[in-house]
């Protein structure tokens, strides 16, 4: 079996999402979308796999916005069209905040300035801890979905929905994937000045996130779990 993690960016990797689905016996794949030399000037040609040669996807986080035409207009249609292929395959997608956004969008809905950003550890309102437990998750986002009529978000916050399911597909506002290094990364391309410009104090995701490091990485595991056992994925 083998599962495509579609990293938007060069500081998006699969953390331990990646681990979980490696001990459910999935080979996995990295697809990088913008290389790190165009970080800064994203919109560039960009083709994609065929997603009918793996049995699942999991699109990535990325500092842009889904509507962003003017900065990744060149390649978010492909990924959009990418996704619903593979959804209407049957192939099981697993959205990461910008990439359960995309799911979303490519499922018939569309994506939204929320009415405030959310950045550090939250807890969220779950009817289905089954699949998604009440956290905390670590958040950082600016946008999010509004979905297509017939789905229903199942986990929220007061500032957005946090996830949801249709048939072996699932998308998620928050970042499960999440790492120490990870977040390094984050901070180190512009998410240092953009927490402080939102009030958020950098040092303190930090050390927060080194306190949570391991729950964290157990709890993402358990979100892998529930989500393979969707549609028997495994």
């Amino acid at each position: 079996m083998r599962v495509l993690f579609v990293e938007q960016d060069h500081v998006s990797p699969p953390g331990p999402v990646g681990e979980a689905f490696t001990d459910h016996g999935f080979d996995v794949a990295e697809f990088a979308v913008v290389p790190e030399e165009h970080f800064h000037q994203p919109s560039v040609p960009v083709a994609f796999p065929d997603p009918l040669g793996f049995d699942a996807i999991v699109p990535m986080g990325a500092a842009w916005s889904v509507y962003d035409q003017d900065r990744i207009g060149a390649w978010i249609g492909h990924e959009l069209d990418f996704l619903r292929r593979a959804h209407q395959a049957g192939i099981p997608v697993l959205g990461i905040c910008f990439g359960g956004q995309a799911l979303a969008a490519a499922l018939g809905g569309t994506v939204i300035r929320a009415q405030r950003p959310e950045i550090g550890w939250t807890m969220v309102e779950t009817s289905r801890p089954d699949l998604i437990e009440p956290g905390p998750w670590f958040q950082w986002h600016r946008d999010r979905w509004v979905l297509p009529a017939g789905l229903r978000a199942f986990a929220r916050t007061a500032a957005a929905e946090q996830a949801f399911t249709d048939g072996r597909s699932m998308g998620v506002q928050f970042h499960p994937e999440l790492t120490p290094q990870m977040l390094d990364g984050w901070l180190g391309n512009g998410g240092r000045e953009h927490a402080v410009a939102l009030g958020t104090d950098p040092d303190q995701l930090v050390a927060e996130t080194a306190t949570r490091s391991a729950e964290a990485g157990a709890r993402a595991r358990r979100l892998v779990a529930a989500f393979l056992g969707l549609g028997g994925s495994e």
